[in-house]
């Protein structure tokens, strides 16, 4: 296992044959994409790539990525502090080749002969794991001043459903 800072590119068959382990910390700096997303870009990222060959002798690496992010909770417009964990599993496969033969619970990442950008790799599923719509719980969310729930209409009158007269047709023997 290597600990410490993680190459920012690697081989990942060369890695894969010795069942190589790296962890460490990318900072937030080092991913400008997903730092972008954020209201504070400062933090770090812990980070845990194992590379292994499976029995077809196939290689594959799984990822581990956690984070604590900070963003605009779009209910109450303050800052909340969210927990980011992404576990990948990916095979690797030839560039230009199929996919087909990738394994069940495996995503196929293309390799070609040039090594593989693993900052992209980890921006990539961080993105991914981002929330849509960031929120605080409920039960810590300070609502807008102003703004009270039982104030909201509430949906009291039950509205006829257009398809109720095809279902009692459906069910009258008569017709």
């Amino acid at each position: 296992m290597l600990k410490g800072p993680i190459p920012p590119q690697v081989d990942p068959r060369k890695l894969a044959d010795r069942a190589a382990t790296l962890e460490g910390e990318l900072p937030f700096s080092s991913l400008p994409r997903f730092s972008e997303q954020l209201e504070e870009r400062t933090g770090v990222v812990r980070a845990k790539f194992v590379f292994e060959r499976e029995e077809r002798r196939v290689a594959v690496i799984r990822c581990e990525l956690d984070a604590e992010v900070k963003m605009v909770c779009q209910r109450c417009l303050e800052l909340a502090v969210l927990p980011v964990h992404v576990e990948s599993a990916f095979q690797i496969i030839r560039e230009g080749a199929s996919d087909s033969a990738v394994a069940k619970g495996y995503e196929a990442l293309e390799v070609g002969e040039e090594l593989l950008d693993l900052l992209t790799l980890a921006e990539d599923e961080l993105l991914l794991a981002l929330p849509i719509v960031p929120l605080h719980d409920r039960e810590n969310c300070q609502q807008l001043a102003g703004f009270d729930e039982s104030d909201q209409p509430q949906d009291e009158v039950k509205r006829s459903n257009p398809f109720d007269v095809l279902a009692q047709l459906k069910r009258d023997p008569n017709v």
